[in-house]
Order: C-alpha cells, then sequence, then structure tokens
C-alpha cells in the first residue's frame, strides 16, 4: 500500500454540498457501473469509481472542478486531483449518515427520547418514524417495512451490526441498514429510501417481488420473516430473533370423515335409501379426530361475507363486527369448514408470541373477477 499523505487544511470543504448527497441508492460507478472501490463526490453526489490517475473520480475532478470525495466502503474523505487524505471533524455528519452506527446504550435510550429531528430543509421528522419513498408500486414493502420498526427487539436486534455480522446474506445486511437509517436522528433528510433494501429482495426472492409490480403485503411480509429467520440462524434446529419474537404456537383439531363411509355415500345404485339410515345412525362414530400443534408466525382471520342486498338507500350494508368476535376462530370451540378436503377444524392457541401478527384478506377471488371485501379500507 502506497503512503497517502494526511491533511487537516483543505482549501476545498466549503465546496462541499449537504444538500445533494443520497446515500440510499445502490453504490455503483455512474460511469463504469462497477461497484468496486467506489467514491461519492461531496460537491455534486453521484459516485465514481477509483481515484487513481486514469479512474473515472479523478477524470471527473479535473472536468468538474469538483475536489472533495467520501470512500463508501472505508469513509475515509479525499482531495482529488492532488491524491491527499482530509482529516477534518467537520465531515464526522457525513460519515454517520453514510453508515449510521448505534451503541447499546444509545439503544436502550430510543423509546425515552421523543426529540424531533431537524433535516437540512427545515423539515421536522421523529426518528424511527420517517416517511419511505414509493418507487413504482412498493408501498407493499413500506407498509410491511413500518410495521416491523415497531417491534422494539427485532429494532434493537438489526441496529447493532455485530449481532449479525457472522450473516452471509446480503438481504439480512440490507435490512439492518434500512432500520438504522430509519432510527438515525441525524439525517440530511426527513425520509428514506428503501432502494438498496429492494434490490436485495428482488435477488433473494428472484423476482417475486419486484419494483413496479404490486404485490399483497401479507405475502411479503411472510416472505421476509421466513427468509430473515433462515438467514440468521446458525444450524437448522437454533432459534433466531424472528422466533422469538414473532413465532406461537397453535393446537389443531381435525375432524374429517372415514373414506369407507364417504365411497360408500358416493357409490350409487340399489342400496341408496339402506346406505341413507345406515348413515344417518352410525355417521358420528365414523369421524376421524386428529389432533397436532403446529407452529406460526400469522394468523388469518376470516371477514364475514358483504350482503347482497342493498339498503332503502340503494347502498350495500356494510357490517361491523369487533374484532373479538373474529378471534373466536381461535377459542378451541368454534369449528372451521374447509372445503379442499372436507373437514372440520377446531383452532386453539396454546402460546402466544410477544408481538401477535394477525391478517385478512381483501381480496378474493370468483370465476369472473377480483371482489374487494368492503369492510376493509
Amino acid at each position: 500500500n502506497r503512503q497517502v499523505e494526511v491533511r487537516r487544511d483543505c482549501p476545498y470543504l466549503d465546496t462541499v454540498n449537504r444538500q445533494v448527497l443520497d446515500f440510499d441508492f445502490e453504490r455503483f460507478c455512474s460511469v463504469s457501473l462497477s461497484n468496486l472501490n467506489v467514491y461519492a463526490c461531496l460537491v455534486c453526489g453521484k459516485y465514481y469509481q477509483g481515484r487513481g490517475k486514469k479512474s473515472h473520480a479523478y477524470t471527473h475532478s479535473l472536468e468538474a472542478g469538483h475536489h472533495v470525495y467520501i470512500n463508501l466502503r472505508t469513509e475515509k474523505v479525499y482531495c482529488l486531483p492532488d491524491g491527499y487524505e482530509i482529516n477534518d471533524p467537520s465531515l464526522d455528519d457525513i460519515r454517520y449518515v453514510l453508515n449510521p452506527r448505534f451503541s447499546r446504550e444509545q439503544v436502550e435510550q430510543l423509546d425515552k427520547n421523543k426529540q424531533w429531528s431537524r433535516a437540512l430543509d427545515g423539515s421536522d421528522y421523529l426518528p424511527g418514524m420517517v416517511g419511505l419513498n414509493n418507487i413504482q408500486k412498493t408501498d407493499f414493502v413500506n407498509v410491511t417495512i413500518q410495521s416491523l420498526m415497531r417491534v422494539t427487539p427485532l429494532r434493537n436486534f438489526f441496529l447493532i451490526p455485530e449481532n449479525y455480522q457472522h450473516c452471509r446474506s446480503q438481504l439480512v445486511h440490507r435490512f439492518g441498514e434500512l432500520t438504522r437509517k430509519i432510527w438515525h436522528a441525524r439525517n440530511f433528510k426527513g425520509q428514506v429510501s428503501p432502494h438498496e433494501f429492494l434490490q436485495a429482495v428482488m435477488k433473494a426472492s428472484k423476482k417475486r417481488f419486484r419494483i413496479g409490480v404490486q404485490s399483497e403485503p401479507v405475502e411479503f411480509m411472510s416472505w421476509l420473516l421466513n427468509t430473515l429467520h433462515a438467514d440468521l440462524r446458525t444450524s437448522k434446529k437454533s432459534s433466531s430473533i424472528i422466533h422469538k419474537c414473532f413465532q406461537g404456537e397453535l393446537e389443531v383439531v381435525k375432524e374429517t370423515q372415514n373414506k369407507a363411509i364417504s365411497e360408500r355415500k358416493e357409490g350409487g345404485g340399489e342400496h341408496n335409501g339402506a346406505l341413507k339410515i345406515m348413515d344417518g345412525a352410525t355417521e358420528n362414530n365414523n369421524i376421524g379426530t386428529e389432533t397436532y400443534r403446529m407452529p406460526f408466525l400469522m394468523l388469518g382471520l376470516d371477514l364475514p361475507e358483504p350482503p347482497l342486498f342493498k339498503d332503502v338507500m340503494e347502498k350495500n350494508i356494510i357490517p361491523q363486527v369487533p374484532l373479538f368476535n373474529i378471534l373466536k376462530k381461535f377459542d378451541g370451540e368454534t369449528v372451521t369448514t374447509t372445503v379442499r378436503p372436507p373437514a372440520r377444524m377446531r383452532y386453539r392457541v396454546t402460546r402466544l408470541p410477544q408481538y401477535l401478527i394477525v391478517h385478512m384478506r381483501r381480496f378474493t377471488k370468483n370465476n369472473f373477477f377480483r371482489e374487494k371485501n368492503p369492510t376493509l379500507g
């Protein structure tokens, strides 16, 4: 490694423009599209590769007269084309925005501090409640992220990168970076762009979830939680912060009719009348019951069917049902009937998680179109 001169005084520090700096996007050179050895110009905000005499950053410094650059990986600041390193404390705020960091003491004090922060444009924002940019129909990702940011143990885990430094998954590290940016109190802007996280989602899901295509939030949340758990655990039997926060246990009682009875019922011919009498007498004795326990990360609630008839104002009467009534599905007594395979199910929650996720299906498909349930906005 060649020796690099380190200086505290630089005549170009006043050209640094914090208003144009945005470190939320993927770190690729704007000329070569390479992600190796990328620097950000602190004057115009663009990304360039290298700082040698034939590099794109060096050329940009001569062509545009922009002289101050920061290495996006090492966070060191250099003056080009002179090539010396700048060691000035006034640039620390840029380093904190590039890579937000929290100590364990700061993490413990997060919920006690309700102080608002001010961005460079004068707008106020509350750390942890910042807006997320909607990048072409990615609102289903944004609502999922905003929901997970309210889970204190999950947030505290991802605010400290040492907790998951053993993990090789880009999705885990991008989720951690996004968590730190959302909770950072010294951002230059009042909103955060989840662009890098979305790129990791597209790659990990093999484009099942991608920019520009609308998806269901519950499907994305289910995939995200299961993928993060699989990437974080160190062995197949070990747990993770995901299961510690969200995993509960459900007891399922499944009642199905024995195959012999079903086959005799389906069979036609002379003995149909006799079969009906016999079935009626012995049906209760020919029901097979199976009881088992299964883990869950979220519970699905069934909404009441919308009414067919309209009121006097020619509007559908939207039924209002308390949440407790819908949750009776999991009291161990309410019967839920399934069509395929035909069975009667009873569910009982035997162990509640720290944080319970419930979801309701907004859309149902019939033979003609997708129908939205009017009881949900």
